[in-house]
């Protein structure tokens, strides 16, 4: 076999290998959709219908009970909220530490990495008297503040990997003009930055979206979010899986609709650092 062969033997099974990675992947996705267009016999039926007469009953069963455009606005609000306050918060920090590291930079990082690593049912009950000590049980400002304490190392994390390669000749000659820390801040870095801190936002926007536990112990009604409304599908009788699919399947497509079209700056936040 010559080199050339070789080497397009390689691309071909390399080709197979990712579409059948991401087949496995996206076949849970696919069978969501479908069920959700069955009915509950169909959709529990063995073996699986593959062939039926699609309906929308179970979207206006799940519009109709649970209010879609509520929930939805909801995920929204907390979504976006908590990660713009994330950024204000995380701009600065990783400023300081990319272009003036102290001897504890280094730790400081790694201790608010090591926070990730705390499982979050470990601080669910201080975290659960505090909102309700303070009101702040099913409020979506409970959800934003915590969405944003949940995502704020990673978002540090990302943007201290971008700031510190970018040149330093520039900011010390912004301070050569007369440029205060803000003025770098504002007129230098996030000029320069704006990818990397969109492709963060986007990062933290897709997190805070999937995230349940919280969602589902802080909240009720008033700001229950899209999985909090996905997971009231799943009762005692049992699980209604034609409904809870298109609840799913609802919940899901804005999100995916919008990891889409922006597929390419969360790729590119998720490669931060790993090519030089």
């Amino acid at each position: 076999m010559t080199l050339n062969q070789q080497r397009k033997l390689k691309t071909i099974l390399t080709g197979l290998f990712a579409w059948t990675i991401a087949l496995v992947l996206f076949f849970p996705i696919f069978w969501m959709f479908i069920t959700s267009f069955k009915t509950e016999l169909q959709a529990i039926s063995i073996p699986p219908t593959l062939f039926f007469e699609p309906n929308l009953d179970n979207f206006r069963v799940v519009q109709e009970r649970s209010d879609y455009i509520q929930h939805a606005w909801n995920s929204v609000v907390t979504s976006f909220g908590s990660t713009i306050l994330a950024l204000i918060i995380a701009i600065p920090a990783a400023y300081s530490m990319a272009f003036f590291p102290g001897k504890r930079t280094k730790d400081i990082l790694l201790w608010m990495l090591s926070t990730k690593m705390l499982p979050a049912v470990g601080v669910l009950v201080p975290i659960y008297i505090l909102c309700r000590d303070y009101g702040l049980l099913d409020t979506k400002t409970a959800l934003v503040i915590i969405f944003t304490l949940m995502n704020l190392p990673i978002i540090v994390w990302m943007l201290f990997s971008y700031f510190k390669d970018l040149p330093k000749e520039i900011l010390e000659a912004a301070r050569m003009d007369g440029a205060t820390p803000w003025d770098e801040v504002v007129k230098v870095v996030l000029p320069l930055s704006v990818g990397a801190i969109s492709s963060t936002a986007l990062l933290s926007i897709v997190l805070c979206w999937n995230e349940a536990f919280w969602s589902l112990n802080l909240t009720a009604s008033d700001a229950a979010p899209l999985t909090a409304m996905i997971a009231s599908y799943s009762s005692p009788e049992g699980l209604f899986w034609a409904k809870l699919s298109a609840a799913s399947t609802l919940a899901c497509a804005p999100i995916v609709i919008f990891g889409w079209f922006c597929q390419k700056q969360l790729v590119q936040g998720l490669t931060f650092g790993a090519v030089k």
